[in-house]
């Protein structure tokens, strides 16, 4: 935690709600010198001067602890995507990892396969979009065939799977928030 710069924190999320330095120690009823000296880093708040800073920037207290993402964490090469198979379906991560709310995939579902033998479903909300190919997909029951360029929202804890009922491969994108699959 030594390399979280927590006045610089104070100060941004400051200007992000238009605050004057007077504004929020105002607000937060602390002296503006010592905000100024929290922003400058020359002081470090109490827990008890967080929680008000927090609350007059209304951001959660422990936003001010979190460290900064290394943004080149975030960018997936195309040839540096994890990779893996479940039987006979292939997932390719677009996300970075499955650390955040929401993680996306390709799956890429061989001919005349199944996503699994009967409707499953999961805690996480998704969205597909067919990127090559054309599949089935099975909503509580009812099918649907599904052509590139085609999308389809499947609701948390909807029973669905996904059938391959012709010759060629399908390429799915999907986002699922939670990331579960």
């Amino acid at each position: 935690m030594e390399n979280i710069d927590i006045g610089k924190k104070v100060e941004t999320f400051r200007k992000d709600k238009g605050y004057s330095s007077r504004e929020l120690a105002r607000l937060a009823d602390i002296t503006p010198s010592m905000l100024s000296q929290i922003e400058r880093g020359l002081a470090n708040p109490s827990i008890q001067t967080l929680k008000v800073l927090a609350k007059a920037l209304d951001v959660p207290t422990f936003s001010f602890l979190l460290e900064d993402n290394d943004t080149a964490d975030l960018v997936v090469r195309a040839n540096e995507r994890k990779k893996m198979t479940v039987e006979h379906l292939s997932y390719e991560l677009i996300s970075p990892d499955f650390t955040g709310t929401m993680a996306t995939a390709i799956m890429k579902v061989p001919p005349q396969t199944t996503s699994s033998e009967k409707l499953l479903s999961h805690k996480g909300e998704e969205v597909a979009y067919v990127l090559a190919g054309t599949i089935k997909i099975y909503l509580n029951g009812e099918e649907y065939t599904l052509v590139e360029g085609d999308s389809v929202k499947i609701p948390a804890h909807m029973k669905h799977k996904w059938e391959n009922a012709f010759d060629t491969e399908a390429s799915i994108l999907f986002s699922v928030t939670p990331p579960a699959f």
